[in-house]
């Protein structure tokens, strides 16, 4: 991982200098509350992952933060609208938003972001770059949407669990992948290619996020355990605890997760049995095998220094402990 290391180190404070310029300019209700969530933290993987394929495929401009960073503001607003529906507590360790600034200033901030998201990636004057960020907005907006619809009505439905994570969190990466890619004029051949290297990457990260949620203490998340069983979701760890159960057990706590109901006890104990099961372990498994179909969408790209970062961008999703 050494030249992950070493590139994140050498660009990413260009990155959280040129968000922090555009943060400040924001109306004084929202700046605080846009500062917040974009200074608590976070990878940066997606304006990383749009400057990686960038350079990868021969871009050679300094004018790429707008369009990288941009990214990263679609996802600041959508952990803004996020933390307030789930009435969560902690983001990266930190309190949430909406419960240090209030609830309008944290919708409102999170509705800016998307506005300056979309200004920032429209000043190219590049179509398809303006055409590919709309597209991301809705597909995470329709992930979102189909998130909270499976929360009110949950199945045990692997299936619906998967199209929910790609809408809510791959699609977003896939997006910063073929900004790259678009950026460097790329043809829609390499375009496709950097989107299902991107896909496949987001995948894996929100399997391993999942799996995290289950496996491991707040200090090291920044979330609270087991926050996913207390807001009702029905993510992989707990869809293997399910399907190695009987049907009735399931079915009863499938309707206390659709009720709210699931006391403290019951809890605790799902969460001691999906690490006895070693459920989180599995999910991982799961995501190592998107994390290989994310490399081999690289097969074809020219060697270089971006290249071996990405392959080891892929590897460090395995990775990761927070």
């Amino acid at each position: 991982m050494d030249e992950l290391l070493r590139y994140f180190k050498r660009e990413l404070p260009g990155i959280n200098d040129f968000l922090d310029k555009e943060a400040d300019q924001l109306n004084g209700l929202v700046r605080d509350v846009a500062k917040h969530i974009i200074g608590s933290g976070g990878k940066r993987i997606r304006p990383m992952l749009t400057l990686l394929f960038a350079r990868a495929l021969g871009y050679g401009g300094n004018d790429h933060h707008a369009i990288a960073c941009a990214l990263e503001l679609l996802h600041s607003a959508t952990l803004l609208h996020d933390d307030y529906l789930d009435d969560a507590e902690l983001r990266r360790g930190r309190e949430a938003a909406h419960l240090v600034f209030g609830r309008t200033e944290t919708i409102l901030a999170g509705d800016a972001l998307l506005a300056l998201a979309n200004e920032m990636g429209a000043r190219y004057g590049n179509p398809r770059l303006s055409w590919l960020l709309a597209k991301g907005i809705m597909e995470t907006a329709e992930g979102e949407i189909e998130e909270i619809e499976f929360s009110r009505d949950p199945s045990l439905d692997r299936e619906a669990y998967m199209r929910i994570i790609i809408g809510k969190t791959a699609r977003l990466i896939e997006c910063a992948c073929r900004c790259g890619a678009a950026l460097a004029g790329a043809t829609r051949e390499q375009e496709d290619a950097a989107g299902e290297f991107g896909l496949n990457v987001g995948i894996a990260f929100q399997l391993v996020d999942d799996a995290l949620d289950y496996a491991s203490p707040t200090s090291e998340t920044g979330k609270p355990e087991g926050g996913d069983l207390k807001e009702g979701k029905l993510t992989l760890p707990l869809i293997f605890l399910l399907e190695a159960g009987d049907e009735a057990e399931a079915g009863t706590l499938i309707a206390a997760l659709r009720d709210g109901t699931l006391s403290e006890a019951a809890s605790l104990d799902i969460l001691d049995r999906v690490r006895e099961g070693r459920y989180s372990e599995k999910t991982r498994e799961e995501a190592a095998l998107y994390v290989e179909r994310a490399k081999n969408c690289l097969v074809g790209f020219e060697p270089g220094e971006e290249l071996a970062v990405l392959r080891q961008a892929a590897d460090y999703v395995l990775t990761r402990t927070k």
